[in-house]
């Protein structure tokens, strides 16, 4: 699998008043190898706190694909260093590795958490970045959601997906429940409790989420906020599966099951104005995907003799077949910078894997191999990164890694077995 593209620009030594860039295109340069250090602490609220803020904080970092957090078995941080930089030693930080230093310090102030995060160049020893926020003292990972979010914009002048929100199916049994999560598996919540409920997509504005029930046995599809009632919003007799929002939230695309075909439909989010964008009798149609512009949707047809990707407009014209390789494409997921779909495949050795198509140019890439079955993946709101489920460790677990297949790392989801999740944008 090709590395993931970075490159770092590093700036001479006139530019000192500017930061490195670290610019997510190009091959000349790894990650950039930073020493992140456990949190210091002001008071002993945040001592209590420190722990689950930096779990939450380091996977973030470890997990963005554009840095390389070294092992802090690699070094011992010196128990006199502060803050500032007159206090810090950074021929220390320079002798293990460390290119950037990153220095956290947290204190409870009532109901609140706050923390400040400085960045430094192990270099120079220059601090590049000072920024302070906060957040609900019971909610320590989402301060450190925020702080790194701070640092990853500083260095890639685009948001991360750290503040983003998934939802995914756990099961329990004879059960399919829908979940709603902070973006790596953190502050899960239960949004159906019991029964079957499968294939949940969240809205645009993260307010809601559509999925399939079997609650009235038989597949509808429903819509609920986190702590609201569910609403059938496609319900009536029919095999109705698999909802995927437009861009703008206005509309829904999902799938219909009639006779022995199966056709992808396009409503009015509240279930209205159904109608139908492909015709194809026998043939099934399943699993449409949002470009994101609105404009065309990507599905899986089967009306070419075997399961494969294609794409057509959103109001059904202009059909093309996508992928041509293989003999079963299955569950696209359009990136939300729009030049890639990424799907899943049961290559020649029946073994389901993740791979990558260029809309424009038809380029397959290869991102899972000899790990188990991965399958069912999203993309992170930003485009940099992809959630999947993968059985390399056994049961179905939630995994995340860049868009090119590296640093496949599995999420901090709690024990269990997990299906279908996807991604929301991110907050407005």
């Amino acid at each position: 699998m090709k590395a993931l593209l970075l490159s770092l620009l590093l700036l001479p030594a006139v530019a000192l008043a500017q930061a490195p860039t670290i610019e997510i295109s190009g091959a000349n340069f790894r990650p950039l190898p930073v020493a992140v250090p456990a949190p210091l602490t002001q008071n002993d609220g945040a001592k209590s706190l420190a722990a689950p803020f930096d779990s939450a904080f380091t996977f973030d970092l470890t997990a963005s694909g554009i840095l390389q957090v070294l092992d802090r078995k690699g070094f011992t941080a010196d128990p006199k260093e502060g803050m500032a930089a007159a206090s810090i030693n950074f021929s220390r930080w320079a002798d293990v590795g460390a290119e950037a230093l990153v220095k956290v310090s947290l204190a409870q102030d009532g109901g609140v958490l706050r923390g400040e995060l400085r960045l430094f160049n192990v270099g120079t020893g220059r601090e590049d970045l000072k920024v302070s926020r906060d957040a609900p003292a019971e909610d320590a990972s989402l301060l450190a959601h925020r702080l790194a979010d701070a640092l990853y914009r500083h260095f890639t002048k685009e948001p991360s997906p750290f503040l983003s929100r998934i939802t995914y199916v756990r099961k329990a049994g004879a059960n399919r429940d829908v979940l709603v999560a902070d973006w790596d598996g953190g502050n899960a919540r239960a949004l159906t409790k019991g029964g079957i409920n499968i294939l949940p997509a969240l809205s645009p504005d993260g307010a809601q989420v559509a999925f399939t029930t079997y609650r009235k046995n038989r597949p509808d599809i429903y819509v609920q906020a986190p702590g609201g009632a569910a609403k059938a919003v496609i319900s009536g007799g029919q095999m109705a599966t698999g909802a995927s929002f437009s861009p703008d939230g206005k509309r829904i695309a999902y799938s219909l099951a009639e006779g022995e075909s199966a056709q992808v439909y396009v409503a009015n989010a509240d279930g209205s104005g159904a109608r139908a964008l492909t015709d194809t009798p026998y043939g099934l149609n399943t699993s449409p995907t949002w470009s994101p512009d609105g404009k065309r949707i990507a599905f899986v047809s089967n009306r070419g003799g075997s399961p494969q990707v294609y794409v057509m407009n959103a109001d059904g014209s202009s059909v093309r077949r996508l992928t041509f390789q293989g003999n079963y494409n299955q569950t696209p997921d359009w990136s939300p910078r729009g030049d890639l779909i990424v799907f899943t495949a049961r290559d020649e050795r029946n073994a389901f894997d993740l791979f990558t198509i260029n809309v424009e140019t038809g380029k397959v890439t290869r991102l899972t191999q000899d790990q188990g079955s991965n399958e069912e993946p999203a993309f992170s709101p930003n485009g940099r990164l992809i959630v999947f489920t993968s059985t390399r460790n056994g049961g179905s677990r939630l995994y995340v890694m860049t868009a090119d297949g590296n640093n496949q790392l599995p999420l901090r989801a709690e024990k269990g077995v997990y299906q279908t999740p996807d991604w929301a944008p991110l907050p407005q």
